[in-house]
């Protein structure tokens, strides 16, 4: 069905990553991406209009990520279309040879370039979730109208890895996959050990067994990012012995480090019962994938499997 599915079926780790469409009307960067790491991740997410900032549709990056050699992720969220379009949109991504799809809610358009923008929300990811599965495996679109033929997709999610005393957390990545999830990505892990509690919680529901779980991984390339991504990004935490060792460096040495930290995240995710792979976050810092893989020993040789 697609060779991320069939990695992930097979035990083996999996690595995807990101590519962000441009602001502009051409595919060069993309492709330009996907050329370097075509030979280092299984797959690769392109974004849909990511932080409700407009860029190139994420059904055209995906067709050039394709054309490159490398699979795509096709990231669809609900902020900008309505169930008819999503529907539509999936039908024509299926058809192009587009498999992966994640599914997110989105941003509002308040938080990005256009805030006077309407928002959509006609779903939400877990009811877009069902829906796709729905047109998958029963060969119909919400209203019963049967398909011909139906699409064929590997839909994935996103989630928070909390954990929470309630196990409530793990909870809601189960109504994820009651909805279609078949893999999860997740938000920033810099705290493993509350990882490991999240992914306890995980596997005392079987959601391990039924859904691959794939934790993301960034590297921190500035004191200011460093500041970000703890200050104002929801729902990750930077335990202070990292923020520590990160802001222990020289700034011009801050990228270093965090690639090291990256590798060494990594490593340990991999030890964790029921982790999949990795989500690596890297937009704009592609050329450090390869040089962190093979520091975290998961790929060793350009095209390593």
């Amino acid at each position: 069905m697609s060779g991320l599915s069939d990695r992930l079926a097979s035990g083996a780790f999996a690595i995807t990553a990101e590519i962000s469409p441009p602001r502009g009307a051409s595919t060069a960067s993309v492709t330009e991406t996907a050329g370097l790491l075509r030979d280092w991740v299984d797959a690769v997410n392109v974004t849909d209009n990511q932080g409700a900032n407009v860029r190139m549709a994420s059904w055209a990056g995906s067709l050039a990520t394709l054309a490159a050699g490398l699979e795509p992720v096709m990231q669809m969220t609900c902020r900008d279309r309505n169930r008819i379009a999503l529907q539509s949109d999936a039908l024509g991504a299926s058809a192009l040879g587009i498999r992966n799809i994640l599914l997110m809610t989105g941003d509002h358009p308040k938080s990005g370039d256009h805030p006077e923008a309407k928002p959509v929300f006609d779903l939400d990811s877990v009811q877009l979730l069902w829906t796709l599965r729905h047109m998958r495996d029963q060969g119909a679109v919400l209203t019963g109208r049967k398909l011909d033929p139906p699409p064929g997709f590997f839909l994935g999610a996103v989630d928070n890895p909390v954990a929470t005393p309630d196990g409530s957390g793990a909870a809601r990545l189960g109504q994820k996959v009651d909805a279609g999830a078949q893999f999860v990505q997740t938000q920033f892990v810099f705290d493993i050990a509350a990882f490991g509690q999240w992914m306890a919680q995980v596997r005392d529901l079987g959601l391990h067994e039924r859904c691959s779980i794939l934790a993301g991984v960034g590297a921190v390339r500035s004191r200011g990012g460093l500041d970000f991504i703890r200050d104002k990004l929801p729902g990750v935490t930077v335990p202070d012995d990292v923020y520590r060792r990160l802001r222990a460096v020289p700034s011009d040495q801050t990228a270093a480090e965090g690639a090291r930290l990256a590798a060494e995240t990594i490593q340990q995710l991999r030890a964790i019962e029921g982790v999949a792979g990795v989500h690596l976050f890297m937009a704009g810092n592609e050329q450090a994938v390869p040089g962190i893989l093979d520091q975290a020993g998961v790929r060793t040789v350009p095209g390593g499997r």
